[in-house]
């Protein structure tokens, strides 16, 4: 494991720093960020306006093919810019999950023209993409969705409902994983298709969430045309193509951008406990903070360990959903405690009035979805067990039943 850049690596930190400090403002703890202070239709104009400037900067699609629009880096790069820009009050959030999951998806899948199409707008912040994967109905087993899209010559007719979609109402574009085939096993009748968001007959209905916001979505399809041309990989050959998707999209969400070990001692250090002392002098606080700090730690060096492979044009394993097993439930059990220690303030989840400017208080309501989002945490589990650790496999009884003759509740 090396933790030193190269000297082309460092070259290229340095041009990233000097770029950042251009575009946007380093956090600060006193500093609510913009996008707590902005409107949504303000943080939206100015993260299209930060995206295209990366564009222009040669910082987005950092390692993605030069025919693409991109710059042809190694991974290892955009690791190095990701790790600056975290350091700064960027508006990067609207096109995570575009540039993250979608845009590589077609990337792999599309035609030379539609890539041609789409790929460069995205990227200069012009479009944004959303993912259509979750169901009601199907939690966390993405291939039980129904959904469903039934063929009429050169056109697809889709009818159902997407739940917990981020960013849909926002979005140009998305990618859509549906049913088109019942008489096979489940993984084995799903197709993928790329879509318009402001086609006729989807409904956008944002879901109004704990923290204040709203940017998940339910999302109706009611016979909503898709032209068998905007289909992504074979038909019934969707899950192989979703797979590319989540991959991307777990390893995308396995950090997490709440407070950590480190705000919680900054707050110990300045509140008192139920003796009057100093919450930092705590025995039991005090073993909190260690076990925090070590959990911390162990996830930087397994990252580091994730660096260096990327740094040597090596494809890192299926251990990177360790990430966020460890950041999601770390994030949930530091604002919980952080929350208690803050006694009747803990309740007060305005920034102008809440210790730290609520940021416990944000995390708190956050990290139980931060545990669903890209994979629950038994998912993340089974992966690690069965592709790490190589444990057996849970059994599965519906392996080889056909789709419609799968039992349902009623």
């Amino acid at each position: 494991m090396d933790f030193n850049d190269t000297p082309e690596e460092a070259a290229f930190r340095a041009k990233a720093q000097a770029f950042l400090n251009t575009v946007a403002k380093p956090k600060s703890d006193d500093s609510a960020g913009l996008a707590r202070t902005l409107s949504d239709k303000d943080y939206l104009k100015a993260a299209k306006a930060y995206q295209k400037a990366k564009a222009e900067a040669g910082f987005a699609g950092i390692t993605w093919a030069k025919e693409q629009g991109g710059q042809g880096h190694p991974p290892i790069f955009s690791v190095i810019f990701g790790q600056e820009e975290a350091k700064f009050d960027a508006p990067a959030a609207p096109f995570a999950i575009g540039l993250g999951m979608c845009i590589p998806t077609m990337i792999a899948f599309a035609s030379d023209a539609q890539k041609q199409r789409h790929v460069g707008p995205a990227l200069k912040g012009e479009e944004i993409w959303c993912q259509l994967f979750s169901e009601p109905s199907a939690g966390s087993d993405v291939a039980g969705l129904k959904t469903k899209a039934v063929r009429d010559g050169d056109t697809w007719t889709v009818n159902g409902q997407k739940v917990w979609t981020s960013g849909a109402h926002y979005s140009d574009w998305g990618i859509l994983l549906v049913r088109t085939n019942p008489d096979v096993p489940k993984h084995k009748g799903l197709t993928m298709f790329f879509l318009d968001m402001k086609s006729p007959g989807i409904d956008v209905r944002p879901i109004h969430q704990m923290s204040g916001g709203s940017n998940f979505n339910e999302v109706y399809f009611t016979d909503v045309k898709i032209p068998h041309a905007q289909m992504l990989g074979a038909e019934g050959a969707g899950w192989n193509v979703a797979l590319v998707t989540l991959m991307n999209e777990r390893l995308a969400v396995g950090g997490s951008s709440g407070p950590d070990y480190k705000e919680v001692l900054d707050l110990a250090r300045n509140i008192t406990g139920a003796d009057g002392a100093a919450l930092l002098q705590d025995k039991a606080f005090r073993a909190k903070l260690a076990d925090w700090y070590v959990r911390a730690e162990g996830y930087k060096l397994g990252k580091y360990r994730t660096m260096t492979a990327l740094s040597k044009g090596q494809t890192p394993g299926p251990e990177s959903s360790i990430g966020k097993i460890i950041n999601a439930n770390q994030m949930q059990d530091i604002a919980n405690s952080a929350i208690e220690a803050e006694d009747h303030y803990g309740i007060i989840a305005d920034g102008a009035s809440a210790p730290m400017d609520a940021a416990f208080q944000q995390a708190f309501m956050w990290a139980p979805g931060l545990r669903i989002a890209g994979g629950t945490d038994e998912i993340l589990k089974n992966i690690i067990a069965e592709r790490v650790l190589g444990l057996p496999q849970d059994v599965r009884v519906d392996k080889d039943v056909a789709y419609k003759d799968l039992p349902t509740g009623r």
